[in-house]
């Protein structure tokens, strides 16, 4: 088929046409649009992880009041501890002594002021411990540590060094541990005669039994009067109760029924069957 010049001519626009509309579609970038919706998704998911990620990190750090002397190894991981520091403080812990203040525990573990002023607001120590740093002076802060001993094993020199105990003060306790056959509850302190609540207080600050002594117990329904008689909580008309009690009953079958007894002194039970069996 033929075509005049004309037709030809048209034919050939339409040609370039269909080619410059191919080229554009291999350089041209249609898919911008989508790259911008894209990249917007992405940005936004982006910003909701980086939140997330913030709220743990918040919820992370949050300390509630604790008391040093018992920072496990998973406690002191979260505190940002290191192992070493974690090991010091446990190893004077299984010395039987105790961290009083900040200025103690950074001396024991050797933690950095940085991580010491992070979590030391939260240190929470026993009552007699607070009240005692708060009147404590500046230049105390380099004293020794406050070890607590046993009070079974404390000499009259060591008592005496507590405040308001004296010569004689310390024979006296010295003396009613012994008539007790040791010191078996930290409250028995209070027993001694003529010692102030205030000073037993300060006594107990640093001095509590830590090893229980051995008390061979009497069998109430074998012993003899003199025998029963001879414990510290026992007195001639108390004594006289549990014999006569014993007669009614023919033998005591449970320290429980002590209480039965009429006047028996309930509140002094706990140290009475310290000494008192039945079997």
């Amino acid at each position: 088929m033929l075509f005049n010049a004309r037709q030809r001519s048209g034919i050939l626009f339409l040609i370039l046409i269909i080619v410059a509309l191919q080229l554009s579609y291999f350089f041209v970038d249609f898919s911008s649009e989508e790259n911008q919706i894209a990249l917007k998704r992405e940005l936004y998911w982006q910003q909701k992880a980086d939140s997330i990620k913030n709220i743990k990190e918040v919820k992370k750090t949050v300390i509630y009041s604790f008391n040093p002397n018992y920072i496990t190894d998973f406690k002191g991981y979260q505190l940002g501890m290191s192992v070493e520091e974690i090991d010091r403080l446990l190893a004077f812990r299984a010395q039987g002594k105790f961290v009083n203040s900040a200025h103690e525990f950074q001396l024991v573990t050797k933690v950095h002021d940085t991580l010491l002023h992070k979590i030391s607001p939260y240190f929470k120590f026993p009552d007699w411990v607070s009240k005692r740093n708060n009147t404590q002076t500046t230049s105390n802060k380099t004293a020794a540590f406050v070890e607590i001993q046993d009070i079974n094993k404390a000499t009259e020199a060591d008592l005496i060094k507590v405040h308001g105990i004296g010569e004689v003060l310390a024979k006296r306790i010295i003396q009613y541990r012994n008539k007790l056959g040791g010191f078996t509850l930290n409250q028995q302190i209070y027993e001694v005669w003529n010692l102030e609540k205030q000073t037993a207080d300060k006594v107990l600050e640093q001095f509590v039994v830590k090893e229980k002594p051995f008390i061979k117990k009497i069998n109430v329904n074998t012993a003899s009067f003199k025998e029963v008689l001879a414990i510290v909580y026992i007195d001639y008309d108390l004594c006289k109760k549990i014999f006569d009690y014993k007669r009614e009953i023919a033998e005591y079958q449970s320290v429980e029924e002590f209480k039965k007894i009429d006047g028996f002194p309930v509140d002094k039970f706990d140290r009475i069957i310290l000494y008192l069996d039945v079997k």
